[in-house]
């Protein structure tokens, strides 16, 4: 079920830091009671291939994130324990140290469940023992939301494991969306910082598609 529209699920999680810290971590309430957007980016697992590379590109874009009032979080289904370990680990050994954000560990799957975003393909039910067999990792694909200063989704898109996310969009759709909230004008298609938006009627895009 799509969330755009709607507010993120109000629930919350384990999360660890850098620092080696546990705690809980709600995403809506992070939005709202700090007035800030947040991304939110899931991936399927610690200690893997793709997941690193992604990790460090959300580091290396904070500060970026930050200027435009952005919190950033990581995600996944490991536990807080593993999170540190790998937040321990070396780059150069495929860790993630340095990363400063905090990480979701997700590991009873409440989250993660109720995004829909786990990796299940079928669930087979035993009628003589009541067990239910899964197939699939049951671990999430590379699924990122975008969540606004009250709470609302305004972006949500899921990759397939092997495919990593380009960071620099996620800083143009919020850019955008900042300009929707700030000009009431609307984003066309390759929008980006300084470029023409255009008034959402008749006119507006009979304007823009004149210049364009």
């Amino acid at each position: 079920m799509a969330l755009v529209g709607k507010k993120f699920p109000n629930l919350s999680v384990d999360a660890m830091n850098e620092m080696g810290d546990t705690f809980k971590l709600n995403v809506l309430e992070e939005a709202q009671k700090n007035n800030k957007k947040v991304l939110l980016f899931w991936y399927p697992k610690d200690f893997t291939f793709v997941c690193p590379t992604e990790l460090h590109a959300f580091q290396n874009a904070r500060e970026e994130f930050e200027k435009r009032n952005v919190m950033v979080i990581g995600a996944s289904c490991d536990t807080p324990e593993v999170h540190f370990a790998w937040l321990n680990t070396p780059k150069d050994n495929g860790g993630i140290e340095g990363v400063k954000y905090p990480i979701l560990a997700d590991s009873n799957r409440n989250l993660s469940s109720r995004l829909d975003i786990l990796d299940i393909m079928s669930e087979t039910y035993d009628d003589e023992t009541g067990a239910i067999t899964l197939e699939g990792d049951n671990v999430t694909y590379r699924a990122t939301y975008l969540i606004d200063e009250e709470g609302t989704v305004f972006h949500e898109g899921i990759n397939h494991m092997p495919l990593g996310r380009n960071v620099n969009e996620f800083l143009r759709l919020i850019d955008a969306y900042t300009h929707v909230q700030e000009k009431g004008e609307v984003c066309p298609a390759n929008w980006e910082e300084g470029k023409d938006a255009m008034n959402a009627d008749r006119e507006g895009v009979a304007s823009y598609l004149s210049l364009n």
